[in-house]
């Protein structure tokens, strides 16, 4: 039952970086390259006319990860306090940059709340990283000192950053050299996706150059990638353990290779679609990669006097996982029929539609 429900999270958490990542990407893309007002208004309507719905992928995966693994949900929200409430923030300024740009006509008016749909689109897509960066690398469970143990051994707080900047000190912040390259990917990653999408649902006069730009761009990722790689391996000796002993997870690594190599030939893809799949099998490949690397482990532990946080050690009881089941069923039926009806709906460019605010 613990493996469903992970399962079950990592999906609808996929899911969401698929659908909302694209609304990052384009903030990114607006705040970079979009220098014309029409264009402007264009790219801001493809991301402003999904971004509430795509959001509702991130309330259920807190809510599934509440219900499946409470130990877990009460230890990463406690420990990655100061980043979460960031991110919150980030999230407030995003949609209200796009839902006040359009309320008056001038132009120091849409110029403030275009830097905060962009600037905040940037972050958040940084954030999102530094944050899977933590992750992998693993925390101080217990806020173990000289091997004394400060508190339970599920309990941990992360500062911002620390003195040292480094991921391989006893006590590492939110953000040190290694969360940082893993940030960057998750940026230029979510720009290249974002890209895809203003190409895909707009005629906007930059779409030729964004061509150009998303392959500029798979290059840094590629080399972002194999370096990550390498680092990964200084700050987790046995990162690949699971795809060496498990070999069928390899699987997830050639996703993320099938569409890092694709882009390489976005100028010859005659498809806007073809792209966009694409980019989100570097989504998928890279999410799925990093939980397949750590499985069963959810958060490392990087002392030795506790072990780490797995599906197993933080899940609710086998009861409580059963009954939710059922409804969980039900829930996931609701937002796909949701997300399809809405994608049927807002199908084709956005050029024309109308965007209420």
């Amino acid at each position: 039952m613990e493996i469903f429900w992970y399962i079950a999270i990592g999906i609808v958490l996929t899911v969401f970086f698929i659908l909302d990542g694209y609304d990052f990407g384009a903030g990114i893309i607006h705040l970079f390259f979009a220098k014309k007002e029409e264009d402007k208004k264009v790219i801001t309507k493809s991301a402003g006319l999904f971004w509430d719905s795509n959001e509702v992928w991130l309330v259920a995966a807190g809510g599934m990860l509440f219900m499946a693994f409470p130990t877990f949900y009460a230890s990463v929200f406690s420990g990655f306090y100061l980043p979460l409430i960031i991110v919150l923030w980030l999230i407030i300024f995003r949609a209200i940059g796009l839902e006040f740009r359009g309320q008056f006509k001038y132009q120091m008016w849409k110029d403030i709340w275009d830097k905060s749909f962009g600037v905040s689109s940037l972050l958040l897509a940084l954030f999102f990283g530094i944050a899977l960066g933590n992750i992998v690398r693993g925390v101080n469970l217990g806020s173990v000192e000289n091997g004394v143990s400060a508190h339970e051994g599920h309990y941990f707080f992360l500062p911002l950053w620390d003195s040292s900047f480094s991921p391989l000190t006893e006590h590492p912040g939110v953000i040190d050299w290694f969360t940082i390259i893993i940030g960057l990917i998750a940026v230029v990653t979510l720009a290249i996706h974002g890209a895809n999408w203003v190409v895909l649902k707009t005629n906007s006069s930059i779409n030729l150059k964004l061509k150009n730009v998303i392959f500029k761009l798979n290059i840094v990722l590629t080399i972002l990638t194999a370096f990550s790689l390498y680092v990964w391996q200084m700050v987790n000796p046995n990162s690949l353990d699971n795809f060496i002993h498990r070999p069928y997870l390899i699987v997830f690594p050639i996703i993320y290779l099938t569409g890092l190599i694709g882009l390489f030939f976005i100028k010859k893809i005659k498809k806007d679609s073809h792209a966009f799949v694409l980019s989100s099998l570097l989504i998928i490949g890279g999410i799925t990669s990093s939980l397949a690397s750590l499985f069963p482990v959810i958060l490392p532990s990087i002392n030795g006097t506790h072990e780490h946080l797995t599906i197993y050690n933080t899940a609710a009881s086998e009861y409580s996982l059963s009954v939710a089941m059922i409804w969980g069923i039900i829930g996931f039926t609701l937002l796909f029929v949701y997300m399809i009806i809405q994608k049927r709906l807002m199908s084709g460019k956005v050029d024309k539609m109308d965007y209420g605010h």
